[in-house]
C-alpha cells in the first residue's frame, strides 16, 4: 500500500473562513486517497517549516499531497516546501515548486504572458501612477495574494483627480494595479491526463442583481463572507453551447497556452474576463487551486463526468519527481 503525506498551511490562532479553508480541503483529500487504497495522514505546516520537512526526509512518505497555500499567512512564501521537497527528492503532488512562485506573483506572471503574446491587462506598480489614463478605470489588487484576499468594492476605482490617496504610501513589492476589464469573468479549470492537459467545462461567474453602482468583480465578501449580497449574488454557471463558440475557443485556448508557458503540472484554474468585444484577457493563473468539494475546480471536475478519485488519480499520475 502507498503512503501518502497531506501537508497544509497550519492555520495561525484566530484565522478566517479563507484560512480555515485548507482543513476542508485537507479533510477531502485524505478521505479520497483512502478510497484509493492510499495510507494517507496530514502534517501541518507553520514557520518551523525546515524541521517540519527534514522529518518527512525521514519518515519517507511514497509522495506528498501539496495544499500548502501560504506560510504563516503569507502567499509569496508558499514555494519554499514544494523547493525543499524537490531539494529532497520527494515526490510531490500539483504544480512544481517554479511554476508556483512565478503564477503566485501576479506582476510577473502578467509579464511573462505579454512576452508569450497572451493577453492580459495592462498593470502597473504604486511607483507608477504617473502612467494611469484619466478617466480610465483600474483595480487596485495585492500582488501574491489569492482568494480575492485584499480586494473590496472599493478596488475599482477612476483615474480622475484625487484617486492618488488611494495608492500613496503601498509599496511596489506587495500592491499593483490593473487595468480594469468591465465585462464578463471565467474560470477555466485544467487537470493532467494521459495525452495532455485537459480543459474542463467553462465556468462564468454570474453577478445577478448588480446595478451600475457595484463593480462586477469576486471580491473578499463575494468569495467568504455569507449572508452578503455579493456573496449571495455571484453565482457560478457553466454555459456550454450557450456560450458563443468564439468566445469558448479562445478562453480554452488561453487556458493551454498558459498551461505550456508556465510549466504547469496536475492541476491548475486559469480566471480571465471578457470584454463587450469579446476579447479575452487574463487575470490570474491559479496553480493548485481549492480542491474542496464547494470549489470551482471541483465543480467543473463534475460538470465534466469525473468523481473525486479520478481526479485525484490523474493529479498523482502526474507528480513532481
Amino acid at each position: 500500500m502507498s503512503r501518502c503525506c497531506i501537508i497544509y498551511n497550519e492555520p495561525l490562532p484566530g484565522a478566517l473562513e479563507d484560512e480555515l479553508d485548507v482543513i476542508d480541503q485537507v479533510d477531502h483529500v485524505e478521505k479520497g486517497l483512502r478510497e484509493l487504497g492510499i495510507d494517507a495522514y496530514r502534517k501541518g505546516i507553520t514557520d518551523k517549516f525546515m524541521d517540519e520537512v527534514n522529518a518527512l526526509v525521514l519518515e519517507k512518505p511514497d509522495f506528498v499531497y501539496n495544499l500548502v497555500e501560504s506560510i504563516n499567512n503569507k502567499g509569496e512564501l508558499n514555494y519554499f516546501v514544494p523547493a525543499l521537497l524537490n531539494l529532497n527528492s520527494i515526490p510531490y503532488t500539483g504544480n512544481s515548486h517554479e511554476a508556483i512562485f512565478m503564477t503566485t506573483s501576479k506582476v510577473l506572471s502578467g509579464r511573462m504572458m505579454k512576452m508569450a503574446g497572451i493577453p492580459n491587462p495592462e498593470c502597473y506598480l504604486p511607483s507608477q501612477m504617473n502612467l494611469l489614463k484619466p478617466g480610465k478605470k483600474y483595480i487596485l489588487k495585492p500582488i501574491w495574494e489569492d482568494g480575492s484576499l485584499g480586494i473590496t468594492a472599493d478596488s475599482v476605482f477612476v483615474c480622475k483627480p484625487g484617486y492618488e490617496e488611494k495608492l500613496k504610501g503601498l509599496s511596489d513589492s506587495h500592491w499593483f494595479i490593473e487595468e480594469f476589464i468591465d465585462g464578463r469573468e471565467f474560470n477555466m479549470s485544467v487537470f493532467s491526463g494521459s495525452n495532455g492537459p485537459e480543459v474542463l467545462p467553462v465556468a462564468e461567474i454570474v453577478f445577478v442583481g448588480y446595478d451600475e453602482t457595484r463593480p462586477k468583480i469576486i471580491d473578499y465578501k463575494a468569495k467568504w463572507e455569507m449572508d452578503t449580497f455579493e456573496y449571495d449574488n455571484t453565482v457560478r454557471d457553466f454555459p456550454g453551447e450557450k456560450l458563443d463558440s468564439d468566445i469558448m475557443n479562445k478562453l480554452r485556448k488561453v487556458t493551454l497556452d498558459c498551461w505550456h508557458l508556465f510549466g504547469l503540472k496536475g492541476y491548475a484554474r486559469v480566471d480571465a474576463r471578457v470584454d463587450g468585444n469579446n476579447n479575452v484577457f487574463v487575470i490570474e493563473i491559479n496553480a493548485n487551486p481549492c480542491i474542496q468539494p464547494n470549489g470551482g475546480f471541483m465543480a467543473a471536475t463534475r460538470t465534466g463526468g469525473y468523481n473525486f478519485p479520478e481526479v485525484l488519480q490523474r493529479i498523482i499520475d502526474d507528480l513532481n519527481k
